[in-house]
């Protein structure tokens, strides 16, 4: 009769454990499909980079329209790291500590993203990286980190190209004096910056490749400034009055301000100034005719795969039935050489 009894027991006991996890399972499973908000935090490596802040504005625009057709209510915090990493690791404990559903970070040091990757893997909470990419090492640590931008070497050779043709069209459009050589400055991005040192080495290498004869007379860095990229030119100008030729510049602010050093020198002589990005700053100085060309990045691609990646990982969705990653994690988006007549 006991055995009986503690049979009966035991039967009772697993009977409510079932239940229990039954009843624990669906409640999860209905506060899952509950779940009606979704919280996102953004960091900028600097608010004022024109390629960023234009990005930015597309990313809260695909934030409204997928509130509109999914009925999710998006909290999207855009803060500014201003360039200071250690003010951008606080930005992110910040986030951590509000307990956002994924965080979107442009990294104020790409070589900086360990301890952002750690916080975030012990608050479970997924990161989106672009436009400035984490090394391999640090992209490998974790299941939940991805990276959406475009590639740099692309870019350059875009860039390479638009003045390849124009040479091959009429080398007097680029050899200004007919020496036979096209005297060039270089402005560039940031010291030690990856799409910096790329777009610099393979455009230059496209050129040569395409038979441009090139000499270079100086370059300087500009940290993507449109300000610093005038001062520049204008030191130039001073030093090289009549030697420039052309403008590669690893970006379209720094161009856009190499072409207002000009405007102030009031020098006449058709420099050609090329960039890369494609802002709607740089599309203006194009029609304007101050640029003779840029590369596009597709900032409405760029913006929706950031957010669509931040939205399915945010929300515990699988993320490559959404959007096709290459190995799980990187999304590179499409690049479009423009020139005046190609606009």
């Amino acid at each position: 009769m006991k055995k009986k009894y503690s049979l009966i027991a035991v039967l009772l006991i697993a009977v409510i454990l079932v239940f229990g996890c039954l009843f624990f399972q669906n409640r999860s499973h209905e506060e899952k499909e509950e779940k009606k908000t979704l919280r996102v935090g953004v960091t900028l490596y600097r608010g004022d980079d024109s390629f960023i802040n234009n990005l930015c504005g597309k990313m809260e625009e695909k934030a409204k329209a997928y509130e509109k057709e999914t009925g999710v209510k998006v909290i999207l915090d855009v803060v500014d790291g201003k360039g200071n990493q250690n003010t951008q690791n606080s930005q992110v404990d910040r986030f951590i500590s509000l307990g956002v559903d994924v965080i979107c970070v442009n990294m104020v040091d790409r070589s900086a993203a360990s301890y952002i990757i750690s916080r975030a893997m012990e608050g479970d909470i997924p990161v989106i990286f672009f436009n400035r990419e984490p090394v391999e090492e640090d992209m490998n640590r974790w299941e939940k980190l991805y990276y959406v931008g475009e590639s740099a070497k692309e870019s350059a050779v875009l860039q390479g190209n638009i003045l390849v043709d124009a040479y091959k069209k009429d080398p007097a459009s680029l050899d200004l004096n007919g020496d036979g050589k096209v005297s060039y400055v270089l402005l560039e991005g940031e010291t030690s910056h990856q799409d910096s040192l790329i777009r610099t080495e393979w455009s230059i290498q496209t050129l040569k490749d395409g038979g441009v004869p090139l000499e270079k007379i100086t370059g300087g860095i500009g940290n993507w400034e449109k300000s610093q990229g005038s001062a520049w030119m204008e030191k130039w100008l001073d030093e090289y009055p009549d030697e420039i030729e052309l403008v590669i510049s690893n970006n379209d602010d720094m161009a856009l301000g190499a072409a207002d050093a000009l405007e102030r020198k009031k020098i006449t002589r058709p420099i050609k100034i090329v960039g890369i990005d494609g802002t709607p700053q740089g599309i203006e100085g194009l029609n304007s005719g101050k640029l003779f060309g840029t590369v596009q990045c597709d900032s409405d691609e760029y913006a929706n795969a950031v957010f669509q990646i931040a939205a399915a990982a945010g929300l515990g969705q699988n993320v490559q039935e959404i959007v096709s990653l290459e190995g799980g994690k990187y999304y590179n988006c499409r690049q479009t050489a423009l020139t005046v007549d190609k606009n």
